[in-house]
């Protein structure tokens, strides 16, 4: 009779993935123990020894020399069963060592069983479970020195083949999110007693590094999820050291800690070009030659290599000791050595620093302490790392791959009257995808507000240009360039993209003495969700002509379906209407007062976040003293370029953050349906992996530029202009999301992504009674919660708990004071964001009874 817990693991179905009690996400949230030394055991080839290097460490922390332990064994995936166990392997092997070895009073269970076998290999399978106990003397007082050994094979084919080509030949397929939560619930495994026994786990793969697992994943990328640290099993043989280094560099390439190498003597000292490789950064160790006899029982092989697994496990034993250390430290340390940005240290306890350990995909691997262990589990980055962020697993692996062969190819190379690869490529994409129809110039910086500052001294160029008979005959006082832009905008840190912002948190004397503010701020009109309905809300200078606009106020709010209510929102239709009227006799009055006059001061360029503008999306949003993301009346920007335009003022977009179908179309002047004299990029453009921006032109614009005097040209840049490496990273993340068959949520026809939020839970939050606004745009999620007083605007600290409890839930988010924001990547899966959704309005349900009944 089988064991009750190995009973439940047969019977549990692989679809529905529990871990403590808690329903993950479809896609696989992983969890991972730091309690004990957990490795995974890598080979740069099949055939090398990794079952006899997995058996030796297990022999040697189950040796009757040292403290009561118990060694897992996990072998995921085994072909050739049952006459090819691995798990078998060892679960004799180490029984035989220990019995070989056995002193008094010490004693070995030892345990193999198989949860899943495809229906051919389970019809010559005897017995799912066998285990077998070699006894010493051991009295009841002294049941400490037991030791256990569990060895178990997670899934079995019959045919000694890959294990993708095993699936097809004999069915019995496992998606790698089955296998992923099998490995994990092993992880987790029942039983041990950690108080009294030393608990390793090791887990080891299939084949080579990069063979294919049961889904044709390649191992590599299967398992990088865990980020289990590795053990690399090395050829000794000729041509072993290239197969080895290209084993070491696969494995490094996708983040793992390869803590050792081991290989068997050949004697061609293989060991000693390996550390000269590793520059002596990991210990290379070298086991005697293994017997070619197949009947050998490997007991003198086994005790010839006694010390060096003791080695082994001490390195082991050691590297994990260290790796526990250093996330503990990490919060201290951060604390008294870092100054971290827009943030008050004062108000960040020791206990509130997240300690990222890696990250893959859209998810954070943090590292927390429990009540009794530590753990690394994920997060969903729900921020997007401040909007940076779009790339799954696979594309983050793509990417630091080109990212790798750019470093290696090119490293740094200057940029000026130079070309190479890389920066015409990046160029050519951005002037056939978001520049497509207007532009046809490139300039790279390294940063978005670097890219706005560009823009600022492009549009003021070109305004001269256009302008120069006007201005150049004016005999009042010295000339002045302003621009427009809309009151809460914001477009970077840096001293002049803050100039072209209006008063904020962060213009202050405390924080930028210098700061004028040079331009003229209009308050725009913004739409938002709210009861299940959208609302225009006008700012203070069109309240005046708010009794000519209600009837079409009213008309918008009760629309029902709030998808068609947002195309309608975008739709050209609008231009015809009355309020499109009105907002052209608001701006014109606004414009007037910055047209030469007696000042001399002239609006020189417009700036607008093109379809949204993120209005105090790092502070508060100030018309009316709301804080949080709001999006601006599409119809009210399309008339600001509008009227731009017919005073030959040059027109900026700043897309830096809305770009790159961010908002669900690659380019958000889409949205508009008008297109910009200059438009600024970066974030989203290489995929988060490393700074770099681009201000696109119009050829006019470049035209301005052009002269006789190096005095005209555009006299700037930066040391990494156009550095290979960023240019790289933003060829294939352009390619990768604008490409319907790498990213599922773009239809074929490629130009908008299809709804990512799920439009009756967008409504049910936006009914909620906590709930006071609503935005949906994209990858953009928003809600601002009802508050008043100090628990409104970006100060407060009123959506911090509710955040805090997210994070338990697996989310990782930021608070914009009581603004709360979910931010996904274009290829994340609808389903995904539709139970972040779930979760927050668990949430904030929660939070809403809470404070009711404090009040």
């Amino acid at each position: 009779m089988l064991p009750s817990f190995i009973l439940r693991r047969l019977s549990r179905p692989f679809s529905l993935l529990q871990v403590h009690g808690r329903r993950l996400f479809s896609s696989i949230s992983i969890s991972v123990p730091l309690s004990h030394p957990i490795y995974i055991v890598w080979a740069a080839n099949t055939g090398l020894g990794k079952t006899l290097v997995s058996a030796g460490l297990a022999s040697s922390v189950l040796s009757p020399a040292s403290q009561p332990s118990e060694f897992q064994y996990i072998k995921p995936v085994q072909t050739g069963f049952p006459s090819d166990s691995d798990s078998r392997f060892v679960f004799n092997k180490v029984f035989d060592i220990f019995r070989r070895r056995r002193v008094a009073g010490t004693s070995l269970i030892a345990s193999n069983h198989v949860l899943k076998a495809s229906p051919a290999a389970a019809r010559e399978v005897v017995g799912w479970y066998e285990e077998k106990t070699v006894e010493g003397e051991v009295s009841e007082e002294c049941s400490g020195s037991r030791r256990r050994l569990n060895c178990t094979t997670l899934c079995a084919w019959k045919e000694a083949v890959s294990p993708h080509l095993a699936v097809e030949r004999e069915a019995g397929g496992v998606e790698d999110e089955q296998l992923l939560g099998m490995v994990q619930s092993c992880l987790w495994k029942e039983g041990g007693d950690k108080e009294k026994a030393e608990l390793w786990t090791v887990i080891e793969t299939a084949g080579g590094v990069a063979s294919p697992g049961p889904s044709g994943t390649l191992q590599c990328d299967l398992y990088r999820p865990f980020r289990i640290p590795a053990v690399l099993v090395g050829d000794g043989r000729l041509g072993g050291i290239s197969g080895t280094v290209s084993a070491y560099e696969s494995l490094k390439l996708r983040g793992y800690d390869v803590v050792a190498v081991v290989l068997e003597d050949r004697g061609l000292g293989n060991d000693g070009s390996l550390l000269s490789y590793v520059q002596n950064s990991i210990p290379v160790l070298v086991l005697p030659p293994i017997p070619e006899d197949q009947s050998d029982d490997l007991m003198v092989w086994f005790d010839e290599s006694h010390n060096l697994f003791d080695s082994l496990k001490r390195i082991l034993q050691s590297a994990f000791s260290e790796r526990v250390q250093r996330l503990h430290d990490l919060p201290k340390k951060a604390g008294e050595l870092l100054w971290w940005p827009f943030t008050q240290h004062q108000l960040v306890p020791q206990a509130n620093v997240t300690v990222i350990d890696s990250r893959c995909g859209e998810k954070f691997a943090i590292h927390k302490v429990q009540a009794h262990d530590d753990v690394i589990v994920q997060l969903f980055d729900g921020c997007a790392s401040w909007w940076t962020q779009g790339p799954n697993a696979t594309l983050q692996i793509e990417l630091a791959r080109d990212m790798g062969y750019a470093a290696a190819r090119y490293g740094h190379v200057m940029f000026p009257e130079n070309v190479y690869e890389p920066a015409l490529r990046c160029a050519e994409l951005l002037l056939d995808g978001v520049g497509k129809g207007w532009a046809s110039r490139t300039f790279f910086s390294d940063n978005g507000s670097t890219a706005i500052e560009i823009a600022l001294k492009m549009a003021f160029r070109k305004f001269w240009c256009d302008h120069e008979a006007i201005l150049s005959i004016s005999n009042q006082k010295p000339l002045e360039f302003r621009v427009l832009a809309l009151t809460g905008s914001y477009h970077g840190d840096t001293l002049g993209a803050m100039e072209a912002q209006a008063p904020s948190s962060y213009t202050g004397f405390l924080q930028q003495p210098w700061y004028i503010g040079r331009g003229l701020f209009v308050d725009p009109p913004t739409v938002y969700m709210h009861c299940g309905r959208w609302n225009l809300l006008l700012p203070d200078a069109l309240h005046s002509e708010k009794h000519e606009l209600e009837d079409l106020c009213k008309n918008i709010a009760n629309i029902c379906a709030a998808f068609a209510f947002r195309d309608e929102l975008f739709s050209e239709s609008r231009d015809a209407s009355t309020i499109s009227t009105r907002y052209s006799s608001y701006i014109s009055k606004q414009l007037s007062t910055y047209s030469g006059g007696p000042q001399n001061k002239w609006i020189a360029a417009l700036i607008i976040e093109p379809g949204k503008n993120i209005l105090g999306y790092l502070f508060p949003f100030l018309i009316h003293g709301a804080g949080g993301m709001h999006m601006v009346d599409p119809l009210f920007q399309r008339v600001l370029v509008k009227e731009c335009r017919n005073r030959k003022i040059p027109v900026v977009f700043d897309e830096v953050f809305t770009g790159f179908w961010r908002l669900g179309v690659e380019s958000a002047a889409e949205l508009l349906h008008c297109l910009p004299d200059i438009a600024c990029f970066a974030k989203l453009m290489t995929g988060g992996m490393v700074p770099l921006a681009a201000t696109l032109a119009t050829e006019a614009v470049f035209q301005s530029f052009v002269g006789d005097s190096k005095l005209k040209a555009l006299l700037h840049g930066h040391s990494y202009s156009a550095h290979a490496v960023g240019c790289t990273a933003a060829v294939r993340s352009i390619m990768s999301f604008k490409d319907p068959k790498k990213n599922p949520n773009l239809p074929p026809e490629g130009r908008v992504l299809r709804e990512l939020w799920d439009h009756e839970v967008v409504q049910k939050i936006s009914l909620h009674p906590q709930v006071k606004r609503v935005v949906v745009q994209g990858t953009l999620f928003v809600l601002e919660l009802e508050a008043e007083g100090s628990n409104a605007g970006y100060a407060s600290v009123y959506a911090r708990s509710l955040l805090l409890q997210l994070r338990e839930d697996g989310i990782f988010a930021r608070p914009l004071g009581n603004v709360i924001y979910l931010m996904c990547g274009p290829c994340t899966p609808p389903c995904v964001c539709s139970q972040l959704l779930t979760k927050l309005y668990e949430r904030i349900d929660e939070f809403h009874k809470n404070r009711t009944v404090q009040l």
